[in-house]
Protein backbone atom coordinates (compact mmCIF):
# COMPACT_ATOMS: atom_id res chain seq x y z
CA UNK A 1 0.00 0.00 0.00
CA UNK A 2 1.26 3.49 -0.89
CA UNK A 3 1.40 5.59 2.30
CA UNK A 4 -0.25 9.02 2.50
CA UNK A 5 0.66 12.42 3.93
CA UNK A 6 -0.91 11.72 7.35
CA UNK A 7 1.23 8.59 7.77
CA UNK A 8 4.38 10.39 6.58
CA UNK A 9 3.86 13.22 9.08
CA UNK A 10 3.22 10.71 11.89
CA UNK A 11 6.35 8.69 11.08
CA UNK A 12 8.47 11.83 10.70
CA UNK A 13 7.49 12.64 14.28
CA UNK A 14 9.16 9.35 15.20
CA UNK A 15 12.38 10.28 13.35
CA UNK A 16 11.83 8.76 9.89
CA UNK A 17 12.89 11.98 8.08
CA UNK A 18 15.25 14.63 9.50
CA UNK A 19 15.12 17.54 8.86
CA UNK A 20 11.41 17.35 8.08
CA UNK A 21 9.13 19.83 6.32
CA UNK A 22 5.44 19.13 7.19
CA UNK A 23 4.04 21.00 4.18
CA UNK A 24 4.93 21.36 0.51
CA UNK A 25 7.21 24.42 0.23
CA UNK A 26 7.00 26.27 -3.10
CA UNK A 27 8.50 29.67 -2.18
CA UNK A 28 11.13 30.91 0.26
CA UNK A 29 12.40 34.30 1.36
CA UNK A 30 16.00 34.85 0.19
CA UNK A 31 18.76 36.79 1.96
CA UNK A 32 17.61 40.03 0.31
CA UNK A 33 14.13 39.58 1.79
CA UNK A 34 12.51 38.71 -1.53
CA UNK A 35 10.10 35.82 -1.98
CA UNK A 36 11.36 33.50 -4.71
CA UNK A 37 9.93 30.29 -6.18
CA UNK A 38 11.70 27.00 -5.41
CA UNK A 39 11.48 23.49 -6.76
CA UNK A 40 9.06 22.14 -4.18
CA UNK A 41 10.11 20.09 -1.16
CA UNK A 42 8.28 18.62 1.82
CA UNK A 43 5.15 16.52 2.21
CA UNK A 44 2.87 15.91 -0.78
CA UNK A 45 -0.32 13.83 -0.91
CA UNK A 46 1.44 10.46 -1.23
CA UNK A 47 5.13 11.24 -0.94
CA UNK A 48 7.90 13.42 0.35
CA UNK A 49 10.06 15.64 -1.85
CA UNK A 50 13.65 15.55 -0.58
CA UNK A 51 16.28 18.24 -1.09
CA UNK A 52 19.79 18.04 -2.47
CA UNK A 53 22.48 18.74 0.11
CA UNK A 54 24.91 21.55 -0.67
CA UNK A 55 27.72 19.51 0.93
CA UNK A 56 28.99 17.73 -2.19
CA UNK A 57 28.30 17.18 -5.89
CA UNK A 58 30.60 15.12 -8.11
CA UNK A 59 30.64 14.61 -11.86
CA UNK A 60 32.36 11.97 -13.96
CA UNK A 61 35.27 13.31 -15.98
CA UNK A 62 36.56 11.70 -19.13
CA UNK A 63 39.93 10.05 -18.68
CA UNK A 64 40.99 8.45 -21.99
CA UNK A 65 41.71 4.74 -21.68
CA UNK A 66 39.86 4.26 -18.40
CA UNK A 67 36.82 2.10 -17.83
CA UNK A 68 34.55 2.54 -14.82
CA UNK A 69 34.42 -0.71 -12.89
CA UNK A 70 31.79 -0.97 -10.12
CA UNK A 71 33.84 -3.80 -8.52
CA UNK A 72 36.98 -1.66 -8.37
CA UNK A 73 35.76 1.92 -8.50
CA UNK A 74 38.41 4.57 -9.11
CA UNK A 75 37.43 7.82 -7.33
CA UNK A 76 39.84 9.70 -9.63
CA UNK A 77 37.11 9.39 -12.28
CA UNK A 78 35.12 11.97 -10.32
CA UNK A 79 35.66 15.67 -9.79
CA UNK A 80 33.93 18.01 -7.36
CA UNK A 81 31.63 20.72 -8.67
CA UNK A 82 31.56 24.06 -6.89
CA UNK A 83 28.33 25.28 -5.30
CA UNK A 84 27.11 28.47 -6.99
CA UNK A 85 24.56 31.08 -5.95
CA UNK A 86 22.52 33.81 -7.60
CA UNK A 87 19.05 35.36 -7.27
CA UNK A 88 17.49 31.97 -8.17
CA UNK A 89 19.16 30.09 -5.29
CA UNK A 90 22.05 27.68 -4.62
CA UNK A 91 22.94 25.25 -7.38
CA UNK A 92 25.52 22.98 -8.98
CA UNK A 93 26.08 22.71 -12.75
CA UNK A 94 26.03 19.31 -14.42
CA UNK A 95 27.47 19.48 -17.97
CA UNK A 96 25.58 18.33 -21.04
CA UNK A 97 25.61 14.56 -21.61
CA UNK A 98 27.23 14.04 -18.21
CA UNK A 99 26.56 12.08 -15.07
CA UNK A 100 26.79 13.25 -11.48
CA UNK A 101 26.43 12.17 -7.87
CA UNK A 102 24.95 14.15 -5.01
CA UNK A 103 23.49 13.39 -1.60
CA UNK A 104 20.13 14.05 0.03
CA UNK A 105 19.91 16.68 2.75
CA UNK A 106 17.43 14.58 4.71
CA UNK A 107 18.50 11.60 6.78
CA UNK A 108 16.09 8.65 6.54
CA UNK A 109 15.29 5.91 9.06
CA UNK A 110 12.99 3.53 7.18
CA UNK A 111 10.52 1.44 9.23
CA UNK A 112 10.95 -2.37 9.00
CA UNK A 113 7.79 -2.96 6.92
CA UNK A 114 8.40 -0.12 4.44
CA UNK A 115 10.41 0.19 1.24
CA UNK A 116 11.02 3.65 -0.17
CA UNK A 117 11.34 4.32 -3.88
CA UNK A 118 13.10 7.55 -4.83
CA UNK A 119 11.99 8.93 -8.22
CA UNK A 120 12.82 12.08 -10.18
CA UNK A 121 10.71 15.22 -10.33
CA UNK A 122 8.97 16.29 -13.52
CA UNK A 123 10.42 19.83 -13.50
CA UNK A 124 13.89 18.35 -13.94
CA UNK A 125 12.77 15.61 -16.33
CA UNK A 126 11.41 18.30 -18.65
CA UNK A 127 14.93 19.79 -18.73
CA UNK A 128 16.55 16.45 -19.60
CA UNK A 129 17.86 15.75 -16.08
CA UNK A 130 17.10 12.19 -15.02
CA UNK A 131 17.28 11.13 -11.37
CA UNK A 132 18.02 7.42 -11.11
CA UNK A 133 15.27 5.43 -9.39
CA UNK A 134 16.77 4.36 -6.06
CA UNK A 135 15.27 2.10 -3.37
CA UNK A 136 15.59 2.49 0.38
CA UNK A 137 14.92 -0.92 1.87
CA UNK A 138 13.26 -1.94 5.13
CA UNK A 139 15.18 -0.58 8.18
CA UNK A 140 17.71 1.27 6.01
CA UNK A 141 19.17 4.43 7.58
CA UNK A 142 21.26 7.25 6.21
CA UNK A 143 21.47 9.96 3.57
CA UNK A 144 20.65 8.70 0.07
CA UNK A 145 23.37 9.08 -2.53
CA UNK A 146 21.56 10.40 -5.60
CA UNK A 147 22.54 9.75 -9.21
CA UNK A 148 21.85 12.25 -12.01
CA UNK A 149 22.11 11.93 -15.76
CA UNK A 150 21.96 15.05 -17.93
CA UNK A 151 20.52 13.73 -21.19
CA UNK A 152 20.21 17.19 -22.72
CA UNK A 153 22.65 18.95 -25.02
CA UNK A 154 22.95 21.88 -22.59
CA UNK A 155 24.46 22.27 -19.15
CA UNK A 156 21.83 22.06 -16.40
CA UNK A 157 21.50 23.66 -12.99
CA UNK A 158 20.82 21.28 -10.12
CA UNK A 159 19.34 23.27 -7.22
CA UNK A 160 19.67 22.47 -3.52
CA UNK A 161 15.89 22.38 -3.30
CA UNK A 162 13.36 19.68 -4.12
CA UNK A 163 15.29 17.16 -6.21
CA UNK A 164 13.37 13.87 -6.01
CA UNK A 165 10.25 12.35 -4.51
CA UNK A 166 10.12 9.49 -2.02
CA UNK A 167 7.23 7.03 -2.25
CA UNK A 168 6.64 4.86 0.83
CA UNK A 169 5.33 1.35 0.15
CA UNK A 170 4.11 -0.85 2.98
CA UNK A 171 4.46 -4.61 2.71
CA UNK A 172 4.01 -7.70 4.82
CA UNK A 173 6.81 -7.90 7.42
CA UNK A 174 9.94 -9.33 5.81
CA UNK A 175 12.08 -12.09 7.27
CA UNK A 176 15.33 -10.10 7.08
CA UNK A 177 15.57 -6.31 6.93
CA UNK A 178 18.45 -4.34 5.42
CA UNK A 179 19.68 -3.60 8.92
CA UNK A 180 19.45 -7.29 9.96
CA UNK A 181 21.67 -8.37 7.09
CA UNK A 182 24.10 -5.49 7.76
CA UNK A 183 23.68 -4.00 4.27
CA UNK A 184 26.82 -2.36 2.91
CA UNK A 185 25.17 1.05 2.40
CA UNK A 186 23.70 1.28 5.90
CA UNK A 187 24.26 4.58 7.78
CA UNK A 188 25.51 6.57 4.78
CA UNK A 189 26.74 10.02 5.87
CA UNK A 190 25.77 13.31 4.23
CA UNK A 191 28.49 12.67 1.68
CA UNK A 192 28.49 10.89 -1.67
CA UNK A 193 28.98 7.17 -1.05
CA UNK A 194 30.87 5.43 -3.86
CA UNK A 195 30.24 1.81 -4.97
CA UNK A 196 31.10 -0.74 -2.28
CA UNK A 197 31.78 -4.39 -3.15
Amino acid sequence: MLKNDKWIIEQAGKGMIEPFEPKLVRTVVNNAGNTIPVLSYGVSSYGYDIRLSNSEFLIFKHIPGTIINPKQFNPRNLEAVELQHDEYGDFFIIPAHSYGLGVALEKLSIPPNITVVCVGKSSYARCGLIVNTTPGEASWEGHLTLEFSNASSADCRVYTEGIAQLLFLEGEPCQTTYSDRKGKYQNQPQKVTLPIV
